[in-house]
């Protein structure tokens, strides 16, 4: 789906209009005030808060009542409101393409790429063509933001002062990376820059992307995506099956909630802040896990374009095609606090809109546009109680972006590779633009779900994905690779994907708390052919090299390591820094070669380059910490300081040492920094999140954690409540039923009680 993620930086007061506005722009950028309320509207929220009861637990999770699923939608949109207003209203602004009305000009060409497919007539005709069902849900989405804003008149919208269920469709899948972010902004500005003459004050950043590194300090970029494992009973200590659910996300992205109706929702898990399902989680019969990296489900076309009398055509089989031409108004906030708007000229081919040029051709991309499905699909997962009823809101294939690993009551475990699959010509490469003058190479309609890669029930026992490719998700009861077209996977094998092999192997006798130990396992599989080749390395160096004496003590600690982190080692402090110098020093040529980084520091360093790397990650430890001899629990650390969506961090602040590493070295758990760093220590952001692990019998049994906590007020007690928790790794228990939650509880109201 073409939905975008939470962005992530801070968003800027809005602007005062300027006078230059067309009135189109002039609405679109007015100052946030609040909406004038009718009467009939107040009377529909407060009769509506009235069958609607938040119970809030011990750790500020809100557990939401309603009579119906709309009322249940309606607390629980409040309830996130209440937890972070700031995250849900972010997240429309961008997926609205209305980012650079509070951010400034800079923001433009991300707001171009969600215009080129989010536009409000469009969507308010798609709400109007929904079943009358899903109108209900999308009317009580809106209805819950808007109360929660008539009932807090000190909270200050910084652009939507009216939330419309329409909205809802322009943010329909859960997922951190929507399709939509595959279209690089800096080839777009390039293109549509130079055609529309604008210029920007500021280049294009790539803080709300996916590929997110800190050059500053050599960090290699941080690895997306996340785990998932599903145990067959045969494996587990008690006969029933167990799920680990395990986002690899921006921490913060989704809070921890628990929504229930009478008429059958109960879903507990996370959800991405501002939508009105569970995105990943468990009901009282099944759960689910979403892992990015299923099939190739965008492609990008090469256009021969040609203009004739001051139009563009495109050549398309024998046929001309004129090229479709949208002026789209960007208005921006300006360097004084004033508001000015650029208008550009999008151009669409039948294939999709143009988002830049290659060797002399216009490329345009396709991908998945199904709103309406997509949101239609991931409310009604959440509700089925077995696998049929999955499967058949599976058969919508719209979760586009992601995998599913599954695990249910009646003991059935299952995993999809992906879910909206194109079927194509499997003579060309797809994984590469290509010819759009070709009718060959369009989309023949989608595979079926029998057609692409699933597993059900595998005799191994078990199932897991780390992002990595479908062929080792079981272990020898994995698909074959020789069944499928290419397409059909977009991601190869990586550390995580090998680690998990080898610890679910042999398991057996699994419980909730020997499934998080697997989960948290301290192997670096990373380092198991770097570290031996450094030995040798070292050895065969003669004794009048200098190197030879300089890295004795951190040559002897490496050989003398078991390849496991711990905040008391400090090999695992030696081994990420001088991982991280040799990714740095080498990340251009990886790129070029169009490698991973770690896979072509591992496959193509020379030894001199290895030892030279160890020296300087030696030099930085020493300079940064006194010694290279710093345990890794010095260096790597959780805090958790300020509300804002852009963390700052301090070395002079309280803070908890963490053992798990980044995802990059085989860490199963995962702990990386994305900000831009300026400590001297590691603060992570980004890796375990909302972690849960589930026991599926006849009465629900779990265990989550959640990094800091429910709320993003500092001055709420659930700010960081689970903060040192989560550091250890230790979880709590989840709380499902009313007679559990009711003896931890900690307040019980309506909504805007």
């Amino acid at each position: 789906m073409f939905t975008s993620r939470l962005i992530a930086s801070t968003v800027l007061g809005c602007a005062t209009l300027g006078a230059m506005l067309p009135p189109q722009a002039a609405q679109a950028a007015a100052p946030a005030k609040a909406s004038a309320v009718n009467a009939t509207e107040l009377a529909r929220w407060q009769k509506t808060a009235q069958r609607v009861t938040i119970m809030r637990d011990k750790w500020g999770i809100p557990h939401i009542f309603g009579k119906s699923d709309a009322d249940a939608v309606f607390g629980m949109l409040y309830a996130q409101a209440e937890d972070d207003f700031n995250r849900v209203e972010l997240n429309y602004i961008n997926a609205m393409g209305r980012l650079a009305e509070v951010e400034g000009e800079k923001e433009i060409w991300r707001d171009l790429r969600m215009k080129m497919y989010i536009q409000p007539e469009a969507m308010k005709a798609k709400y109007a063509a929904s079943p009358e069902w899903l109108q209900a849900l999308m009317v009580a989405f809106a209805d819950g933001l808007n109360f929660y804003l008539h009932t807090h008149p000190e909270v200050k919208p910084k652009l939507i002062t009216h939330f419309e269920p329409w909205m809802a469709l322009a943010f329909s899948e859960g997922s951190i990376g929507g399709d939509i972010e595959s279209i690089d902004l800096k080839q777009l500005q390039a293109f549509y820059g130079k055609r529309n003459e604008v210029a920007l004050l500021e280049s294009v950043g790539n803080r709300f992307d996916l590929a997110l590194a800190d050059n500053s300090k050599g960090f290699d970029a941080e690895p997306t995506g996340s785990n998932g494992f599903a145990i067959a009973p045969k494996l587990s200590a008690s006969g029933h099956p167990l799920l680990l659910i395990n986002p690899h996300t921006s921490f913060y992205f989704r809070p921890e909630i628990h929504v229930v109706s009478d008429e059958g929702l109960n879903a507990y898990g996370a959800v991405t802040w501002g939508q009105f399902f569970v995105y990943q989680g468990f009901n009282e019969r099944a759960g689910w896990m979403h892992t990015s990296g299923g099939g190739d489900v965008i492609d990008e076309y090469l256009e021969t374009v040609f203009e004739k009398n001051g139009k563009y055509f495109y050549k398309y089989g024998n046929e001309e095609r004129p090229m479709r031409a949208v002026p789209i108004t960007l208005p921006y906030k300006t360097a004084d606090g004033g508001m000015a708007s650029k208008t550009v000229t999008a151009y669409f081919t039948h294939h999709g809109p143009v988002v830049r040029e290659a060797d002399g051709k216009w490329v345009s991309v396709k991908m998945m546009d199904e709103p309406m499905k997509a949101l239609t699909q991931s409310y009604t997962r959440t509700k089925a109680k077995n696998y049929a009823a999955f499967y058949k809101a599976m058969e919508l294939r719209t979760n586009s972006s992601n995998n599913t690993v599954y695990a249910d009551a009646d003991g059935n475990i299952a995993y999809f590779h992906g879910n909206f699959i194109p079927k194509r010509d499997a003579r060309f490469d797809w994984a590469r633009p290509v010819d759009g003058s070709n009718p060959a190479t369009e989309w023949k309609g989608l595979h079926d779900i029998k057609e692409t890669i699933t597993l059900f029930n595998p005799a191994s026992g078990y199932i897991s994905n780390t992002n990595n490719w479908p062929f080792s998700a079981s272990g020898a009861s994995s698909p074959k690779l020789k069944d499928y077209p290419a397409y059909m996977w977009s991601l190869p094998e990586n550390a995580r994907g090998i680690h998990a092999m080898r610890v679910l192997k042999d398991a057996k006798d699994l419980t909730l708390d020997s499934l998080i130990a697997t989960a948290y396992d301290s192997y670096l599989t990373a380092f198991e052919p770097l570290v031996p080749a450094l030995v040798k390395d070292w050895e065969a160096l003669p004794e009048s090299d200098p190197l030879k004496a300089r890295l004795a003590e951190q040559v002897a600690a490496l050989r003398g390591w078991d390849l496991r982190f711990a905040t008391s080692s400090v090999p695992t402090s030696l081994a990420v820094y001088w991982g991280q110098d040799m990714v740095a020093h080498a990340a251009a040529r990886a790129r070029a070669a169009g490698r991973p980084a770690v896979d072509f520091v591992t496959e193509s360093l020379s030894a001199q380059e290895r030892l030279d790397s160890l020296a300087r990650a030696s030099d930085k430890l020493k300079a940064d910490f006194g010694t290279w001899q710093t345990p890794w629990g010095e260096i790597n650390r959780f805090q958790r300081i300020s509300g804002a969506v852009d963390q700052k961090y301090d070395d002079a602040k309280p803070s908890y040492p963490v053992a798990f590493t980044s995802a990059v070295w085989g860490s199963l758990a995962s702990f990386g920094m994305v900000a831009k760093q300026t400590t001297k220590r590691i603060y992570g952001d980004r890796g375990n999140s909302f972690v849960a692990v589930v026991e599926f019998g006849p009465r629900v049994r779990a265990k989550s954690i959640l990094a800091g906590g429910e709320s993003g007020d500092p001055k709420s007690a659930h700010f960081n409540d689970q903060g040192e928790m989560y550091s250890r790794g230790e979880f709590k228990d989840v709380l499902f039923y009313k007679e559990d939650i009711e003896k931890q509880l900690e307040r019980k109201y309506h909504p805007g009680a």
